[in-house]
């Protein structure tokens, strides 16, 4: 270490203060090499492996429910307004409405801005369940893996 130090104070003012900014910037590479981009990878992954739980959840909820009708026989007629059966449903599930707009008596139209495809399916499913049936539905994909969606909803004839 003597010899290390003896060496530094050797060189000039430029030099040493050189030698200290490559030793910093050294410093700084191996903290980011070392451990940003290691902990920016795994918490990428944790997110990813999150996002398809979700959709996993959602698609086991599906088959539920759908188990759950076949065992009670059929499907029931919905016995709030449907506007707000829907909303309760979405936040229930998580989902954000950008838009929820009466129809007439028994339908509604909804817009959904963003949500994962199979998450989205297995919430369409849990709503025919409770009387409330797809009519049309458009889909857009968004830059993120997520979809868009307009979806007419109906309620269940008697």
């Amino acid at each position: 270490m003597t010899a290390l130090r003896t060496w530094f104070d050797g060189r000039s003012l430029r030099e040493r203060r050189l030698i200290l900014v490559m030793f910093a910037l050294a410093a700084l590479t191996i903290a980011w090499a070392g451990v940003i981009r290691p902990v920016g990878d795994a918490l990428a992954g944790a997110r990813a492996r999150h996002a398809d739980a979700v959709i996993r959840l959602g698609e086991t909820r599906a088959r539920v429910d759908a188990a759950r009708l076949a065992q009670r026989g059929g499907a029931v007629r919905p016995t709030a307004p449907i506007a707000d059966e829907i909303r309760a449903r979405a936040a229930e599930a998580g989902f954000t409405l950008l838009s929820v707009d009466a129809d007439g008596p028994d339908r509604v139209r909804v817009a959904i801005p963003s949500a994962r495809p199979g998450a989205l399916a297995g919430w369409l499913a849990r709503l025919e369940t409770r009387g409330l049936l797809v009519d049309s539905a458009a889909f857009t994909p968004n830059p993120d893996r997520s979809v868009g969606a307009t979806l007419t909803l109906r309620a269940r004839a008697s």
